[in-house]
């Protein structure tokens, strides 16, 4: 059985990548071979990024508050491509009234400030398959 393959993005001009760090490092140190794209990716080179590397999943870290448009576009980019099969997960800061919205767009997972690093970890090495806000 391969390893999960990740991408962990931080789209837009959101410059603060702590977090981002923080679970991409707690991903790789469970076993997942990730694939950080650094600060100010467009969804676009996102996309192409997980297209290139064979990812199984995205992750997007999001502080700016365009998540909204942000994953709404990753998740375009990926129908677009035919490549629907990439799950699209995330966190930041993303105000628990928009968490609902974004799992009907098809993020498969958010996961906001405070949620333990082993949360994450758990749930991608679970199959990232079932829907969770955290």
């Amino acid at each position: 059985m391969s390893r999960i393959r990740l991408v962990v993005a931080k789209p837009g001009l959101d410059g603060h990548d702590r977090g981002a760090k923080v679970i991409a490092r707690a991903l790789r140190d469970s076993g997942v071979e990730v694939v950080y794209t650094g600060l100010h990716r467009t969804p676009r080179q996102i996309v192409a990024t997980a297209l290139q590397e064979d990812a199984d999943g995205i992750g997007l870290s999001v502080l700016s508050g365009a998540h909204m448009t942000l994953f709404a576009e990753v998740l375009r980019l990926l129908r677009e491509e035919g490549a629907e099969d990439i799950v699209v997960f995330g966190g930041g800061i993303i105000p628990a009234g928009d968490i609902p919205d974004l799992l009907d767009l098809g993020v498969a997972g958010i996961f906001t400030p405070g949620t333990p690093t082993r949360a994450i970890t758990d749930w991608v090495h679970a199959g990232m398959g079932r829907p969770v806000a955290a």
